[in-house]
């Protein structure tokens, strides 16, 4: 059972920059489920492509794994011979992350690792490579080394599904999409406090990019194509694939 999401359920006299620490890995899969509009169809969604492009003996790369729940989605689409490789920067999210996959009754082999996604990242022997809401937490001048080391990773076939919080190509719709973002947030009974001060903490730290900016940094990595396959106001799931 998860805990209910409280963080910023109290007002906070100095919003700290938001971290995923201890308090929020308690309560990340609420969070994300009440905050990410059709999180659990997106998931499904990455599933089952994953399962079409993940390769005999090769490894599937989950970037920014937080507590699991993309490898759980994904270890009952793909054949448990493939490896599975969780990282992210916050032991307290991998240590909830390794409590679920034990839970889950994991038995393909898997491994997770500790590791800053703004510094150098070595992907090898790669078929697909996760990276769910956690490019826009990488600072933007290492958006697209991280980008290119996953490119250089990936086998002939391979694929990136990315998925991020997205800004407007015309800005005028831009806060039209926030309001109705934030609409979605009150009918998951978060309420106004809450939903401003965690607005507060994410702001220098959650840095999204147009739609067609993310693009652009697929095209200038290499990758050889690209399909949207999810879109809501401000939330966009890509595809691209490496020849």
């Amino acid at each position: 059972m998860t805990d209910k999401d409280q963080v910023f359920k109290e007002e906070i006299c100095k919003v700290a920059d938001f971290k995923f620490g201890t308090t929020v890995a308690g309560v990340f899969d609420d969070m994300v489920n009440r905050s990410v509009p059709y999180y659990g169809e997106i998931q499904r969604m990455m599933a089952e492509q994953a399962a079409d492009y993940a390769q005999a003996g090769t490894d599937v790369f989950d970037l920014g794994c937080a507590t699991g729940t993309t490898l759980i989605g994904m270890n009952t689409t793909i054949a448990e011979n493939i490896r599975f490789i969780g990282i992210d920067d916050s032991p307290e999210m991998l240590a909830k992350c390794r409590s679920k996959l034990e839970e889950a009754g994991f038995k393909r082999p898997f491994d997770l690792r500790v590791a800053d996604l703004n510094s150098s990242l070595e992907i090898s022997n790669a078929s697909v490579v996760v990276v769910c809401l956690t490019l826009q937490f990488v600072r933007p001048i290492y958006r697209e080394k991280l980008l290119k080391s996953i490119y250089d990773g990936l086998l002939g076939g391979g694929v990136l599904i990315l998925v991020e919080k997205t800004l407007t190509e015309n800005s005028a719709f831009n806060r039209d999409f926030i309001k109705y973002y934030y609409n979605y947030k009150r009918r998951n009974h978060y309420n106004e406090l809450e939903i401003m001060q965690k607005r507060e903490a994410l702001e220098n730290i959650l840095i999204p990019y147009k739609l067609s900016e993310n693009i652009a940094l697929l095209r200038d990595t290499g990758f050889a194509g690209h399909e949207v396959f999810f879109k809501w106001y401000n939330f966009s799931g890509l595809i691209a694939y490496k020849n």
